[in-house]
């Protein structure tokens, strides 16, 4: 049998707030993570280009 608070479906708290969570796209979004990725990027590109080219 089903007891009666399991029944009772008034809402006595708060809703949840609407706001979203911030996800991966937010964090991308934040100049210091944009600086450091640029920074690995052009070491990445530069260590390339040297073994292409250069050895």
């Amino acid at each position: 049998m089903i007891a009666p608070e399991m029944l009772d479906t008034s809402r006595d708290h708060a809703p949840a707030p609407t706001e979203e969570p911030r996800g991966c796209l937010f964090a991308l979004s934040q100049p210091p993570l944009m600086i450091f990725l640029a920074v690995i990027g052009c070491l990445l590109l530069s260590a390339a280009v040297h073994d292409l080219f250069l050895l």
